[in-house]
């Protein structure tokens, strides 16, 4: 804990007191990890889907590069991926078996989402949670 906050690999929780609608709960389970990945993974498919010329998609092959030339070995898995069609690579993003859930650990489409559509994901995630 460090000024009133617990640091994880996956989340921060204030021990600060806050307003309730300020606070986003954290998401601690690796299923719920899991449904939230998965949820984001659709939210940049549906972006990459409705952009003509799939700026998603080019981008997460420029990431994929520059991963790979700094020795990052899971990128050349997603390289090979990213060498198929559209349709192909969407079907393995949302893949909701145990071997997309480990490429999704690794994917790379950061930057798709702007900070707030991710933050969107997680207040429902956090909320899910909560429940």
């Amino acid at each position: 804990m460090h000024n009133g906050v617990f640091h994880h690999d996956w989340c921060r929780v204030s021990t600060i007191p806050r307003p309730s609608h300020s606070r986003i709960a954290c998401v601690k389970t690796h299923e719920a990890i899991d449904r939230r990945s998965l949820e984001m993974a659709r939210r940049i498919a549906a972006k990459i889907d409705d952009d003509p010329l799939q700026a998603g998609l080019v981008h997460a092959r420029r990431v994929c590069s520059r991963w790979i030339a700094k020795g990052n070995v899971p990128a050349r898995e997603w390289m090979a991926i990213l060498s198929r069609d559209w349709p192909e690579i969407r079907g393995i993003l949302l893949d909701d078996s145990e071997e997309g859930r480990r490429l999704r650990q690794s994917d790379p489409f950061c930057g798709i989402l702007t900070p707030a559509e991710r933050w969107e994901i997680y207040r429902e995630f956090g909320r899910d949670e909560a429940r």
